[in-house]
């Protein structure tokens, strides 16, 4: 992965699907504590950055991001944005962010059970530990949003779900129970917010930051198709695996015959067909429609 040389900015690292960069002395953000944050149409899975892209997904998940923020401000949840005014070269992709001291775990709350939740459910009858009634199934909604931290791995790394017992002893106590609180406040914000267009949250992934005064600052992307799974409420049939506007097709067809990939086998995963890119693209825009009400003015 090669990130964009860019005027005033100064490469500092690439992730999955971002590129981070700093300013460079004699920018208009010299000496600021800032960083330009841009999401490429990198797509990845089971811990693989696929090929090809996604064309424009960059720009869907950052104008989707755009728009959660403006309405979780609107409930008095900050966030790390500082500016859209960006490089010619990412426009519509990137923006200029707080840099913070990054909490070192990833806040998923869960409202539904499937994915990761719902295999653990099936051995033990729990979600990191926490104890759920007998005979859910895959898709069940679950009695009340659950708070299931993971661990944030390195890149090529695996995620790992924690009980909140052992994120208190990773991150502390009051830091714990703060994550824990924002992240189940945001989730019924945004779940209440997709319900009425038609789109149940089922879960979600969250990250968040500490400012120079220590507050917890909602940061990265958030409550996109790439850390969401958003299923069409019109189409919720507990029991089966749901219909959705979310990466999660494209697990599904990386896990299926067709794609002739072993996921327990070393190889790297085969390149994505044309049909699924385009399927996938179509996914990503749909939940943009649905959830803003609004069409994306470009994707290039």
């Amino acid at each position: 992965m090669t990130a964009a040389g860019l005027p005033g900015w100064r490469h500092l690292s690439s992730g999955k699907v971002r590129d981070l960069y700093t300013p460079e002395a004699g920018s208009q953000w010299e000496g600021q504590d800032v960083l330009l944050m841009v999401a490429t149409d990198r797509i990845s899975a089971y811990d693989h950055v696929l090929s090809p892209g996604i064309p424009g997904k960059g720009i869907i998940l950052t104008q989707l991001s755009l728009w959660w923020f403006e309405q979780l401000a609107a409930e008095g949840i900050g966030n790390h944005l500082v500016s859209t005014e960006v490089p010619e070269e990412v426009a519509g992709r990137g923006v200029v962010v707080r840099a913070l001291d990054m909490v070192e775990a990833e806040a998923i709350v869960r409202g539904y059970l499937t994915g990761s939740g719902l295999a653990e459910y099936r051995e033990t009858g729990t979600v990191t530990g926490i104890e759920l009634p007998e005979g859910l199934t895959d898709g069940s909604a679950l009695p009340e949003p659950l708070f299931t931290p993971s661990t944030k791995a390195e890149q090529g790394d695996h995620d790992e779900n924690i009980s909140f017992e052992q994120l208190q002893q990773s991150i502390g106590a009051d830091l714990a129970r703060r994550l824990r609180d924002a992240a189940l406040r945001v989730y019924a914000l945004a779940e209440a917010k997709a319900r009425a267009a038609g789109i149940i949250l089922a879960d979600t992934k969250f990250e968040f930051g500490l400012d120079s005064q220590r507050a917890l600052v909602l940061a990265d992307e958030v409550l996109t198709p790439d850390s969401s799974r958003f299923w069409p409420a019109e189409d919720w049939a507990p029991g089966k695996a749901q219909p959705s506007f979310d990466k999660q097709f494209v697990r599904n067809w990386l896990t299926s015959d067709a794609s002739g990939w072993d996921r327990n086998s070393d190889d790297a995963p085969p390149e994505l067909p044309a049909h699924i890119v385009a399927a996938t693209q179509e996914r990503y825009l749909d939940a943009y429609r649905r959830l803003t009400g609004s069409e994306l003015d470009h994707l290039i």
